[in-house]
This record gives structure tokens, C-alpha cells and sequence, in this order.
């Protein structure tokens, strides 16, 4: 029987060591650059290579702050299977967890473990929840641990909290991302539903691949996805005696 230890830390308590290894597990199994070339820490990626990240630039990009950043992981017999990066800020006297990162090796998925890290990150004092991804595993399961299903999403919620706290990000990278998609614009005629342009041009071959096989089986309500595009989350905590009185975990 297999061994899952799920483990979490402010910022400060990530050691370098930990750090080389989500590096390591980021590089092997995030993805890899797409047709557009995208600059990178003054370097331009090729396509086709693998999206990279060091343990530095994880560091400076995720864990900026000691108090507000977190880092959850989780190793099955003793190997790093799958870790995610969070930060939280206040909007409008709100508190909101962003997930910054969440990666899964590709020889441990479909056991559960992102819901099972995005669960790690849930806290009474948090008001709102929000992700940005490109691919649908990562949506499903944020909608799992933060809502109740991706088929009962809020799409409302997302139109009328995701500007202000997306504005208010002290993210770069989730700052200066362009709201696309029907519920932000009516008239957009794309095909996009609740998307962000990010500009992050990381091949879409897997995600796609994946997005058909979720349509198999449920009516996907976040849209097309374009190329330098991501689909956009945001959800609502679910009070304490509501998920007692619905006997929800």
C-alpha cells in the first residue's frame, strides 16, 4: 500500500533543497512552449522545448513573501508526486488564496492528489479562491476542493469578483492579465466563456486532448481554449455550517 504524506509551509520554511525539487518536478511534467517564442528571465525559449523553472525564480515568482505565500506537497513513498503554490491578499475586506502553481507527476495522476493538495490550502479565514490554468485537470479539481463540481461553477461569481481581485494581485503575472471571454463581454464571439489572456504561449496539445475527453462525459462551462490564453476560476468559501448542514466534506 502506498505511502501519501501531504505537507504544508509558509514561506519562510521552504527550504532551498525543497525548492530544487518542485523545480525538478515543474521542468519534467508542467509542459512544453508552443509556436509563439516567449522570453524567459532574458533568454527566449523554442518551441517544442520544455517550460522550465528554477528553484531562484521559484523562489522570487512564488514564495516573495513569508507570510502571504504557502507551499503544499505531497510524496508517495518517499517521492515527490505532486506540489502546489498559493498566495493570498485582501480585496474589499476579503481574503483570497490564488493558486499560483499545481503540479502533479505525470506517472501519479488521476489518484486524487491535486484536489487532495488544492484541500491543503483551504483556511475559515479565506473568503475567495482563484486559478488560472490552461489545463482542464487543474479546473476540475480546484472546482472540487473549492466549490462542489466544475458542472456547477459560478460563472456569475467569476464576472463579478475576478477584475477587482485579479487588479489588487501583488502577482505580476496575474495582474496584467486581460479578462476575455462571454461573461466579461457578451459580444465576444470566440467561443471563450471565462478566460484570461496571459500571454503565457505553452503548447495547448495535452490540455486540448484532455478538454475532449472531459466534453465526453459533461457540458464544459469555461469555453474554447486559445493559444496564449487560460481558463479562469474563481469561487466563493463555502461556509462551515452549510457544508455540515448538506453533509459536504
Amino acid at each position: 500500500m502506498e505511502k501519501q504524506v501531504f505537507e504544508k509551509y509558509d514561506g519562510g520554511q521552504v527550504t532551498d533543497s525543497m525548492l530544487q525539487e518542485a523545480a525538478v518536478l515543474f521542468s519534467e511534467n508542467y509542459g512544453v512552449w508552443g509556436e509563439h517564442p516567449a522570453q524567459m528571465t532574458g533568454n527566449f525559449a523554442k518551441a517544442g522545448t520544455r517550460v522550465r523553472l528554477s528553484k531562484d525564480r521559484l523562489r522570487a515568482q512564488y514564495l516573495y513573501d513569508n507570510n502571504t505565500c504557502s507551499y503544499v506537497r505531497v510524496t508517495v513513498d518517499g517521492h515527490l508526486a505532486g506540489n502546489a503554490f498559493a498566495c493570498r491578499w485582501a480585496v474589499n475586506n476579503k481574503s483570497v488564496c490564488w493558486v499560483t502553481q499545481l503540479v502533479v507527476d505525470r506517472n501519479y495522476r488521476e489518484r486524487g492528489l491535486a484536489k487532495s493538495l488544492l484541500n491543503q490550502l483551504k483556511h475559515d479565514s479565506i473568503n475567495m479562491y482563484g486559478l488560472m490554468s490552461s489545463h482542464p485537470a487543474a479546473c476540475l479539481a480546484a472546482a472540487k476542493a473549492f466549490g462542489d463540481s466544475l458542472s456547477t461553477v459560478r460563472l456569475d461569481v467569476i464576472a463579478k469578483y475576478a477584475g477587482e481581485i485579479m487588479e489588487a494581485s501583488p502577482i505580476g503575472y496575474v495582474k496584467d492579465a486581460k479578462l476575455r471571454g462571454s461573461i466579461f463581454s457578451p459580444g465576444d464571439t470566440n467561443g471563450l466563456v471565462s478566460c484570461v489572456d496571459s500571454g503565457f504561449f505553452v503548447d495547448h496539445t495535452e490540455p486540448l486532448e484532455a478538454l475532449a475527453w472531459v466534453r465526453e462525459g459533461m457540458d464544459w462551462p469555461l469555453g474554447e481554449l486559445l493559444d496564449g490564453h487560460e481558463f479562469l476560476l474563481v469561487f466563493e468559501a463555502r461556509s462551515r455550517s452549510r457544508s455540515r448542514s448538506t453533509g459536504r466534506q
